[in-house]
């Protein structure tokens, strides 16, 4: 199962991705998140940077994980109806393929004040390359069959 937790790019640069997700309340997952109190799950709100991150390096065929967390933190609730705005800025680019990123999320609900929303999720994280797997040579029995 494969979830797009980026709706809307609202500004993109070299080193700064600012995107939205709208919180619907068809969303599948808020049937068990929680049952009665109905939630943008914590790490979907992770994974929401971590897309907005992938959007960031862009697609110059190279695929791109997550490679570590820290201080993440979070503090309010996302619910149906409201919009997690995330930015996520790039600081720095290492030479092994690593890319550290700062990231955070705030809460838009319908008619706030933008200037005054709460902060959802923030933390910093990295992104790696997938590395292909190395390839293994076939040995042969000399009979034109693989050998066990």
């Amino acid at each position: 199962m494969r979830f797009r937790l980026i709706d809307q790019v609202l500004e993109q640069t070299e080193s700064r991705i600012i995107a939205v997700k709208n919180v619907s309340s068809a969303e599948e997952y808020l049937g068990d998140h929680f049952p009665t109190f109905p939630v943008l799950p914590g790490v979907f709100m992770l994974e929401a940077m971590v897309q907005a991150a992938r959007r960031l390096l862009g697609d110059d065929g190279r695929r791109f994980v997550l490679g570590g967390v820290k201080a993440v933190r979070y503090g309010t609730f996302v619910k149906p109806g409201e919009t997690l705005r995330i930015q996520v800025d790039l600081q720095k680019r290492s030479e092994d393929g690593i890319v550290t990123f700062k990231g955070g999320g705030v809460v838009l609900t319908p008619g706030g004040d933008p200037d005054a929303a709460d902060t959802a999720v923030s933390g910093r994280f990295t992104m790696r390359t997938i590395q292909p797997p190395p390839l293994v040579a076939a040995v042969s029995t000399g009979d034109g069959s693989p050998a066990d």
